[in-house]
């Protein structure tokens, strides 16, 4: 019988090496010598010093800074751990709120934002990216129409020339990946260290 078993363990122990240890190991170095940026986490630095990663949004919610997409992401409420409370951005805990269109609490949230914006830019339409969340929660780009909705804003509370911030939004914004796939976009986070950037200049 134990003729019959070893081979079939050999096989075993053989592709779990191979599968589980010597091909994940060969991928992560190929990946890290010819993308290492993207390896490490794509980190975003300011100063030497790692301030947050091209691939998972920010919460901003100061006026004098591009504002994110919303995020819906929950952790576990520290007073009561049967509960959860809002933490934007909580890459553990990604996803949608699963609110839908007949939600009255998500409708409401929409109209008080929508009118909040409106308030903010009276002359344009609202973005639909400024008052929805991704389905992630981690979203960390928004339309280059969602950037220059904010313009006015950022220009009045930091005394910037409007056209100086719609000539960065434009600078910030990737366009199509190969022409075709995916929509432009801007990621909020280096839009807002160039912004920075700018400001002190």
């Amino acid at each position: 019988m134990l003729r019959e078993i070893r081979p079939a363990i050999i096989l075993l122990l053989a592709l779990t090496a191979i599968t589980g240890l010597a091909y994940p190991l060969a991928m992560t170095a190929i990946a890290g010598a010819i993308f290492p940026k993207q390896a490490e986490g794509s980190l975003i630095e300011k100063d030497g010093k790692v301030v947050g990663s091209a691939l998972i949004g920010q919460e901003f919610k100061d006026d004098k800074y591009f504002h994110g997409r919303l995020s819906a992401t929950l952790a576990p409420d520290p007073n009561d751990s049967t509960k959860t409370v809002s933490a934007p951005y909580n890459a553990a805990n990604s996803g949608g709120s699963n609110l839908g269109p007949t939600s009255k609490a998500l409708n409401d949230r929409i109209k008080e934002d929508v009118d909040k914006l409106k308030a903010e830019n009276p002359d344009a339409a609202v973005p639909v990216d400024l008052v929805t969340t991704s389905a992630s929660g981690l979203d960390p780009d928004i339309s280059p129409e969602a950037a220059l909705f904010q313009v006015p804003r950022i220009a009045k509370v930091r005394k910037l020339p409007e056209e100086q911030l719609r000539q960065l939004v434009t600078q910030y914004t990737q366009s199509r990946f190969a022409g075709l796939l995916g929509e432009p976009r801007v990621n909020v986070l280096a839009l807002n260290l160039a912004l920075d950037g700018a400001a002190t200049k």
